[in-house]
């Protein structure tokens, strides 16, 4: 082949990652020829069905250190990668293009007209405006490095680059590419789940939500993996955040135990045993004529409250006066820690997020590349990052982009 005419980077991957480095790349180095290549019929798939078809763009969390508490993996890493490039620069970059948008009360952050093509139309538009070329049904099959440059073969055609970055998302495909290369990857599970529980206690209560309880997961061989936050119960079993909180940070622990594992969920996390205890005690006194099931004392959903009685064998009928102290005893304790079995996985359908891909150990932070590969970079799901829902996944997608594109462009610059 004969040389190249100017300076040219492939991009594998058509989505937010591979878009956003893209789109930095020619802002630094016009000069440059971009070539974004997308398995898909259609670039930015994931961003199109994100948020149920609005996009959850970002998070209004701007403070890096809290910031970096809602990535289970990645947490030290990605303290020097949203100092550069953090929520609030995406906010401005998209505003800058004349995409406004809105905070919503749990902190996530949407285009004003709650549609995601907004957000595609947006950075396609850029795209075109900087020459980017974006190729579609272009599955890689394999990348071979040369001396100087990159050989990347697709079914239909071969492109040579001097740089390449992987921003292939989670994809076994993409993988195999960068094993060729030599990375290591650490083997992908599920993140973000619910659980599977089939106790009487929770049985015909689908639907029940508790606005704030504590969650501990006890994952034998490591620290029990505790979280705060609501909680729902549903056909299958429980829910909510505090239960994506707790699948988030034991992906891995309940991977290997094939998803059976002892929880322990506190109902009363504000008030500590004692405390509760006194509570009971001073209900038997105060509230002496009047049954249990229809006066609970701590803030519990009345049919949840009564299935509790009934599953420590409290009668209904029961008045406070009459309420033996060792069943006081085990009620407190139960409000405190009460055991559920999980036998099992349960989907959540608004997003699909794994744990694994490339270990940040092979990856300069500083500019996404690689540190096995010269002249490979690596940037959004790829990399063994995955974070919360809320805005997260996509703001890790858009820094290691504009990182990776940025870092990409200055190393091709002339000199």
């Amino acid at each position: 082949m004969g040389q190249m005419p100017r300076p040219s980077v492939v991009i594998v991957g058509g989505g937010a990652a591979g878009v956003f480095a893209a789109l930095r790349a020619k802002e630094v180095n016009p000069l440059l020829s971009v070539t974004l290549l997308e398995a898909a019929s259609k670039p930015l798939g994931k961003v199109k069905i994100s948020g149920g078809g609005r996009c959850n763009v970002t998070t209004s969390c701007m403070d890096v250190s809290r910031l970096v508490q809602y990535y289970p993996r990645g947490q030290k890493e990605l303290k020097g990668v949203f100092s550069r490039f953090g929520p609030k620069d995406t906010v401005a970059w998209f505003e800058s293009r004349g995409v406004r948008l809105k905070t919503e009360p749990d902190g996530r952050m949407f285009p004003v007209t709650d549609d995601s093509q907004t957000i595609i139309d947006c950075l396609l538009e850029d795209a075109r405006r900087h020459h980017v070329s974006i190729i579609t049904k272009a599955r890689v099959k394999t990348l071979r490095r040369h001396a100087d440059h990159f050989v990347v073969q697709t079914p239909e055609h071969q492109y040579n680059a001097q740089a390449v970055l992987m921003a292939s998302g989670s994809s076994q495909a993409g993988y195999s590419v960068v094993t060729a290369l030599g990375h290591k990857i650490i083997p992908p599970v599920p993140s973000l789940f619910t659980f599977t529980i089939k106790d009487p206690r929770l049985s015909g209560l689908a639907g029940i939500s508790f606005p704030h309880v504590k969650g501990t997961l006890d994952v034998p061989g490591s620290k029990p993996i505790v979280q705060e936050g609501p909680l729902l119960i549903t056909h299958w079993g429980l829910s909510g955040p505090v239960i994506l909180r707790l699948s988030a940070w034991g992906a891995r622990g309940l991977y290997d135990l094939n998803y059976r594992a002892q929880l322990w969920i506190d109902f009363c996390p504000d008030t500590d045993q004692a405390s509760l205890q006194k509570t009971l005690l001073e209900t038997k006194a105060s509230a002496a004529k009047k049954q249990m099931v229809n006066f609970c004392p701590v803030e519990l959903p009345k049919r949840f409250w009564e299935r509790l009685l009934e599953s420590l064998d409290i009668a209904p009928e029961l008045v406070w006066g009459a309420v033996p102290q060792k069943s006081l005893n085990r009620l407190s304790e139960t409000l405190k820690r009460c055991g559920f079995q999980i036998q099992g996985k349960g989907e959540f359908k608004e997003e699909f997020v794994t744990a694994g891909g490339v270990p940040l150990s092979e990856i300069d932070m500083k500019t996404m590349a690689s540190r096995i590969c010269p002249g490979l970079y690596l940037a959004g799901e790829i990399i063994d990052v995955d974070a919360l829902t809320g805005g997260f996944n996509f703001q890790n997608a858009w820094a290691t982009g504009w990182i990776a594109g940025g870092a990409i462009a200055e190393s091709l610059k002339s000199p």
